[in-house]
């Protein structure tokens, strides 16, 4: 029995247990995947919890909001993806705990699925929080050659930003009322902010301003048709789902709790299959 399982606050709805679950099934390992919440959002609660998991034999663990820098500077051994996002959001554990940020190259083989080489270009980013920040860097590395970053909080954009610039990308902050003249100017929409999801409907950029671009990606996934997705394809844009980051970043993390490759379409259309997803979009 392999022990796995997800860390962060305000877990209870995650799918992860069951896209764990479903891919050991598919590959012939027994998983044990639980949901742990620490006793608050402290650093010191976060160790507390990744003790107890060691302590209990776990092969390792997800971690999300809000502990993906926190977990980073726990970890023994930092991969790239972590060092350079600057968080992580999967724990090798063991005698010694492995980082590793799978939204970042989940995100770069979901691109790459949906859109080919097709170059990311001039992006406009909404929502610098932790999927941002790997979504951020993950642009660049499929052919990003402008970022514009807007957040609700101008500090956390700003700061995302110096982080970009600080390791040779280019990234600028940007205000609402920016947000017109710059989005007619950029190749791809990208939100990572929760707007979207069934809890907070809606989109968190005007359609009037859903214009001449020529992609988009929403980080949310339930639903799996947003209306920030529904809008750019109308427009005739080419789409990636946050079910295509869910699914692959996911499929990066369990390639590797158990050190085996997953074919990623395979994995994708049988768990779509399996849970009765349903989408107008990619069908």
């Amino acid at each position: 029995m392999i022990k796995l399982g997800l860390v962060g606050r305000s877990i209870a709805q995650s799918s992860s247990p069951n896209l764990h679950t479903h891919l050991g099934e598919l590959y012939g390992y027994e998983l044990d995947y639980q949901l742990h919440e620490p006793a608050d959002g402290s650093p010191a609660a976060l160790e507390a919890t990744l003790k107890q998991l060691i302590d209990a034999g776990y092969r390792g663990c997800n971690v999300t909001y809000p502990f993906k820098q926190a977990a980073l500077k726990l970890a023994d051994e930092v991969k790239p993806s972590a060092a350079l996002v600057g968080s992580t959001n999967t724990l090798l554990l063991g005698n010694s705990s492995i980082a590793a940020n799978t939204d970042y190259t989940g995100f770069i083989r979901g691109y790459r699925a949906r859109l080919g080489d097709s170059p990311a270009g001039k992006v406009l980013l909404l929502g610098a929080g932790g999927v941002g920040r790997a979504i951020a860097f993950g642009l660049f590395e499929v052919g990003a050659t402008e970022l514009f970053i807007s957040d609700l909080d101008q500090h956390s954009a700003q700061s995302l930003c110096d982080a970009m610039n600080a390791k040779g990308f280019k990234a600028n902050a940007v205000d609402k009322e920016e947000l017109h003249s710059i989005a007619g100017a950029v190749n791809g929409l990208v939100n990572c902010t929760p707007v979207g999801h069934y809890k907070s409907p809606g989109t968190p950029l005007a359609k009037a301003l859903f214009s001449g671009q020529q992609w988009a990606f929403d980080a949310v996934y339930t639903p799996l048709d947003t209306e920030f997705l529904i809008e750019a394809h109308r427009q005739g844009m080419k789409i990636m789902s946050g079910f295509d980051l869910f699914i692959y970043q996911g499929i990066e993390a369990f390639e590797i709790f158990v050190d085996t490759q997953v074919d990623a379409n395979k994995a994708l259309i049988s768990f779509q299959k399996k849970y009765a997803l349903q989408s107008e979009l990619f069908g």
